[in-house]
């Protein structure tokens, strides 16, 4: 059973008066410990799927099953249950959390809000976070305007695994990241999803870096489906012309995805 199965999804918005469809028939599994990337330019789809499969848009049409539930029917405690199987890591955390509340603020949330853990317990759990994302568990007391960027984005996947998710969406993840740090932040996501069996939908303008991490890859174009199969595959030979354009911009890789 897939963790994730979106089928003909679309979401139309109006630009100028005139409608345009922002996602068209677009349809993915994602399998348990599984990693797929959705790839393409600046308006091709990428970010409004992501807040579609996170249900914080709805659709105009299609469907989503989230480990064999139809998502899109679910609500109230239901609903709750199964959002905390499925978390979110954004671009920019400084612009995602409150940037003066401290990190232990930001783990805690997630522990209290799903009855993770009783009040006692939560600093033992937020340590434990800390700790296996490569951060010390002295960072707690920080605010999170006071440490560095590559930090943040590691308390964000912190935050993100506190609730034992099975998939987490990643929305351009790593681009803001300098090449080193983002080398780093990849091979946690690596662990992470060894570790844990996490299925990740990670979303990229960058095949360079889909290529380290995606098993396989969907390029989208103006809403739609380009092409898409094992990411090694049609990165080293695009079949489409925006694949095409997409592999010509990337630069070399820091690394291989095992």
């Amino acid at each position: 059973m897939s963790v994730l199965a979106v089928s003909n999804l679309a979401k139309r918005y109006r630009r100028g008066g005139e409608p345009f469809a922002a996602v068209d028939d677009v349809s993915f599994e994602i399998e348990q410990a599984e990693t797929l990337a959705l790839a393409g330019p600046s308006g091709s789809g990428k970010s409004t799927i992501a807040r579609l499969v996170l249900r914080l848009i709805g659709p105009d049409a299609g469907r989503i099953d989230f480990e064999g539930h139809d998502f899109l029917a679910l609500s109230g405690a239901a609903l709750r249950a199964r959002r905390a199987r499925l978390q979110m890591v954004f671009q920019d955390p400084l612009a995602a959390f409150n940037p003066r509340a401290t990190v232990a603020r930001v783990l805690d949330d997630p522990l209290r809000m799903h009855n993770i853990a009783s009040r006692t317990e939560r600093p033992r759990h937020i340590a434990a976070l800390l700790q296996r994302v490569g951060l010390d568990a002295g960072l707690a007391a920080r605010a999170i305007h006071e440490i560095s960027g590559g930090q943040r984005q590691r308390v964000a996947i912190a935050r993100a695994i506190a609730t034992r998710p099975s998939l987490i969406v990643l929305d351009e993840a790593v681009s803001a990241l300098d090449v080193s740090v983002r080398g780093q932040i990849l091979e946690l996501l690596l662990d992470l999803q060894r570790q844990e069996r996490i299925a990740y939908l990670f979303i990229s303008h960058d095949l360079g870096v889909i290529r380290a991490i995606a098993h396989r890859v969907v390029i989208l174009d103006a809403g739609r489906v380009a092409e898409s199969g094992d990411a090694r595959t049609v990165i080293a030979n695009p079949q489409s012309a925006i694949g095409k354009a997409l592999v010509a911009a990337t630069p070399r890789l820091i690394r291989n995805r095992p």
